[in-house]
């Protein structure tokens, strides 16, 4: 069975707490991009110069040529751009996302990045497009990448950004690095964890939002002043989360050409001054936060229903609609996922096969559910889920009296609708039940029928939450 790879859920409504050290209210990760020196050029052996991020609007590549213009803005970056930010971020924790092309042409850059405590990751071998490379002329870049990296920065990297990457990117990356993250998704403030390359790997994700690449393209920023202000906001909204207990990371990206002209640089100066004036604020590297994460929250041994083969996706959830491993038998064939990988994900699935089956099919499984309180709770004959349940309410714990009058309504009712009376018991008490019950036996037989479908799928519901908290 093809399972659909992405997960579309995420941490949804359960975020965790980051628990940031000091109780800091948000995580600020600063990441500049080295790339100059790593770009397309045919003097590194590329089929034409570079067109990505720069200031020539609607650049093209120049196949079989250099770029006289192109490859100047790039030098820009490593004579001028780098040097001013790093006087302007020499004294905050940085991590460098280092192409290691590029960091071999720069060394006097690369001692600026140690002796200033910077993090210094991989960028990958060049900084060029992924896309369309087999997976072993990848394999083979992102293991020369760490080659050079280690020889040229004295440490291999502990980080991963490709960037330009491909669907292989993740996978490759995981297998080949020892890796504390990997940064190459978009898909959240907080890090998570994935499978990839055969282990648990954290993905520690980046943004292209708070990033100075949108001066480079048409929509994008113009001048410092969006950049700023941006910058605030995105600072603002996070801090008030982190101040209402669910603190996050802000990640902000930059490149020497771009963030290295004066009129933007003092964008990031006023920026970084306002983030300044706040408590609880925390300036890391990507690689603290990894390592902060994976202590704080390691990869949890959680239910993968979409990692199940069939037999044990349905001895897992069949009996969570009572009595009916069917709609389980069918659940599996629907297009499950990663997303589904949660109480939420699998009460969708079998909702979906509950709701679209046939009134019979529908009335099979009402006519599965037991009487509450009725002779087979008191033969000990229900399924272990009703058994606590029905205790949880304190129906195993019934006078006379009340039993006497359950099973008059119990008898009433069934004679009536040709099914059990059912409800979802750990959403009442004894006496609210007994007021439904009063209640819905005047009613019709088809809205009596809807409701106790309604209340079929929240017991499914409650069970599968409890099984996932497990």
């Amino acid at each position: 069975m093809t399972r659909y790879p992405r997960d579309m859920t995420g941490y949804g409504r359960q975020v965790p707490n980051a628990n940031w050290p000091n109780g800091a209210k948000i995580a600020v990760q600063i990441v500049l991009n080295y790339e100059e020196g790593g770009e397309n050029n045919v003097l590194h052996g590329d089929a034409a110069s570079e067109a990505f991020l720069s200031e020539i609007t609607g650049a093209a590549p120049w196949t079989g040529q250099r770029h006289w213009n192109m490859e100047s803005i790039y030098e820009y970056g490593s004579r001028a751009g780098f040097w001013r930010v790093h006087r302007l971020l020499q004294d905050l924790p940085v991590t460098v996302y280092g192409v290691a092309t590029a960091l071999a042409r720069a060394p006097a850059q690369v001692a600026a990045m140690k002796a200033a405590g910077w993090e210094i990751a991989s960028h990958g071998l060049k900084w060029v497009e992924h896309k369309d490379m087999d997976a072993e002329e990848e394999r083979a870049q992102i293991r020369e990448a760490i080659r050079l990296h280690t020889e040229v920065v004295g440490t291999p990297p502990r980080g991963w950004y490709t960037g330009r990457c491909s669907m292989n990117t993740v996978d490759l990356a995981a297998a080949e690095g020892e890796l504390a993250y990997i940064a190459d998704s978009y898909a959240d403030d907080l890090p998570y964890w994935v499978k990839a390359g055969g282990k648990d790997q954290l993905i520690v994700p980046y943004t292209m939002d708070c990033n100075d690449m949108r001066f480079a393209i048409q929509a994008g920023y113009t001048n410092g002043e969006q950049f700023e202000s941006y910058l605030k906001d995105s600072f603002d909204m996070l801090y008030a989360e982190g101040q209402a207990g669910e603190p996050k990371m802000l990640s902000i990206g930059l490149h020497c050409r771009l963030i290295g002209r004066p009129g933007r640089a003092m964008a990031l100066k006023r920026a970084l001054d306002h983030f300044k004036k706040h408590d609880g604020v925390w300036f890391a590297t990507r690689e603290q936060i990894a390592d902060h994460w994976a202590q704080t929250h390691p990869p949890s041994r959680r239910l993968t229903p979409s990692e199940m083969d069939e037999p044990t996706f349905v001895a897992e959830f069949g009996g969570v609609f009572e009595h009916s491993p069917w709609i389980a038998q069918a659940a599996f064939d629907l297009e499950l996922g990663r997303t589904h990988d949660n109480a939420a994900g699998v009460h969708n699935a079998l909702a979906r096969v509950f709701r679209s089956a046939t009134a019979d099919q529908r009335l099979g499984v009402l006519t599965a559910h037991p009487d509450l309180a009725g002779k087979l709770a008191a033969a000990g004959r229900l399924t272990k889920e009703s058994t606590a349940e029905q205790a949880g309410a304190g129906l195993d714990m019934l006078t006379d009296d009340e039993r006497a009058t359950f099973t008059a309504l119990n008898d009433a009712y069934t004679t009536k609708f040709g099914f059990p009376f059912i409800i979802a018991v750990k959403d009442n008490t004894k006496a609210s039940i007994l007021e439904a019950f009063h209640r819905r036996i005047d009613s019709d037989r088809d809205t009596e029928f809807t409701e106790a479908c309604r209340q079929v799928e929240r017991i499914a519901e409650l069970r599968l939450i409890e099984k996932f908290a497990q």
